[in-house]
């Protein structure tokens, strides 16, 4: 398996629009793609850094991992999504390098994307998110 970019950096916020507006003002940056993941509860607005996003993303439910998230630590750095080549290899090497998979195999993600989530137990207290286009 090999890593072959910085896929995203997820920020999970309370007010997307807010979000969106504040990056705007700030780098003059746009929204590249944006989409509800009803699955996760969420709705994400990317936007591109050379070949990498920055991944804004606040709760559309109460019960969403983002809205529990956004409780208990408030806004902030939430994962890093890894792009791999092939994510159900990298979920496999990562669970036996001894990784806490949330994912138990590969799922749809974003922008037709396969993904798999790592726990931060077992990964330096980060939660990674494996993406491969």
């Amino acid at each position: 398996m090999q890593l072959t970019e910085i896929d995203h950096i997820a920020i999970a916020v309370h007010d997307l629009e807010a979000a969106i507006a504040y990056y705007q003002k700030a780098f003059d940056a746009e929204v590249h793609h944006r989409e509800t993941v009803d699955s996760d509860g969420v709705e994400e607005a990317l936007i591109k850094v050379a070949d990498s996003y920055i991944q804004l993303t606040a709760a559309t439910r109460g019960d969403s991992p983002i809205a529990k998230f956004l409780q208990k630590r408030g806004e902030g750095l939430h994962h890093v999504g890894y792009r791999v080549d092939d994510c159900a290899e990298a979920l496999t090497r990562m669970v036996a390098a001894g990784a806490t998979p949330i994912d138990a195999a590969p799922r749809p993600g974003s922008r037709g994307t396969t993904v798999a989530f790592i726990h931060p137990k077992g990964s330096l207290g980060t939660l990674i998110e494996l993406v491969q286009e």
